[in-house]
């Protein structure tokens, strides 16, 4: 194998940079994740040169995470970082450039509990009274998150729905969607009737064009462009703000946090709640049911009854 020990700052550059395209080439990942690994690999060079390394060894890879732990960085971020390390010299090995130094080399612990808190049922109800529906820019807000809260949708399916894409399958209108790492519209949610009518409501102020995006900009610059993902989180934030819920933890992502959670509290079984959240694993659903679970232990309860 090639030796990098002979490398001074200047080459590791030029090479490194010549090593990552060929790599992300080999990888043929998605956008966002060549992004992420692209950002995680040069932050490993530059730890290596700001510290003088030119032959890493492993104790400089445990060195490079715990010096992102000490940056304050998230655990999934230092996880993913770690993980493009680990792919990075994986493929250095099998290319016979360098060693993998990588090997069994652990991330960072992550907590399975949700990061985002969810929303009660009177709790939505509030925020959707809130709305003033006799605006366009009303009708649209208040279609995104009924639309939102009923299918569990994420803000990417939200961005990337046509007009076209509401469809009827059996005797249910449905929303066909291009899913988190799909690339083509397979999976699809029932829209209920009440939903239905907000979605119709706001589609009578715009033009029906099929292909056109499901729901528009209403901004004098973009009037009638699609939204991206940053848009729907502002309009689901400012909508709960609004409401008097104001909280770091209640997001966007919240509203399809509360469409999973209020399915199991309604009873529903976890497979059918698996289907509809449209998780691969179910061990992602089973999150939710614990977290309900430890919500519902009623230890405390007995504990207080017997001391007080």
């Amino acid at each position: 194998m090639n030796d990098l020990v002979t490398m001074n700052s200047t080459s590791m550059t030029t090479i490194s940079t010549d090593l990552l395209t060929r790599w992300i080439n080999y990888l043929d990942a998605s956008p966002k994740t060549v992004e992420t690994y692209t950002r995680a690999i040069r932050q490993l060079w530059r730890y290596l040169q700001l510290n003088g390394i030119t032959a890493p060894k492993r104790e400089d890879i445990l060195a490079f995470r715990d010096d992102l732990k000490a940056s304050g960085h998230k655990p999934s971020t230092i996880q993913n970082y770690i993980t493009a390390t680990k792919l990075f010299f994986q493929w250095l090995e099998t290319e016979r450039l360098y060693p993998d130094i990588t090997a069994h080399l652990k991330g960072a612990k992550l907590d399975r509990a949700h990061k985002k808190d969810y929303l009660t049922s009177s709790q939505v109800k509030e925020i959707l009274q809130g709305i003033d529906r006799t605006t366009a820019q009303g009708k649209r807000d208040y279609a995104i998150l009924v639309l939102m809260i009923t299918g569990g949708l994420r803000t990417i399916e939200v961005v990337r729905a046509d007009i076209g894409d509401l469809r009827t399958v059996g005797d249910s209108t449905v929303l066909f969607l291009q899913g988190k790492g799909r690339e083509e519209k397979t999976e699809y949610v029932k829209i209920t009737p009440p939903v239905e009518k907000a979605i119709r409501a706001y589609l009578k102020e715009r033009p029906a064009d099929p292909d056109a995006p499901l729901f528009s900009s209403v901004s004098n610059n973009s009037r009638g462009a699609r939204m991206t993902t940053r848009s729907i989180s502002a309009i689901a934030k400012a909508r709960m703000q609004a409401a008097g819920y104001d909280s770091e933890r209640l997001t966007a992502h919240s509203l399809r946090h509360t469409a999973v959670t209020l399915s199991l509290l309604a009873g529903k079984d976890i497979t059918e709640v698996q289907q509809f959240a449209r998780h691969a694993n179910i061990a992602t659903t089973m999150i939710y049911n614990h977290a309900l679970d430890k919500a519902k232990n009623t230890c405390s309860a007995a504990i207080a009854d017997a001391i007080f």
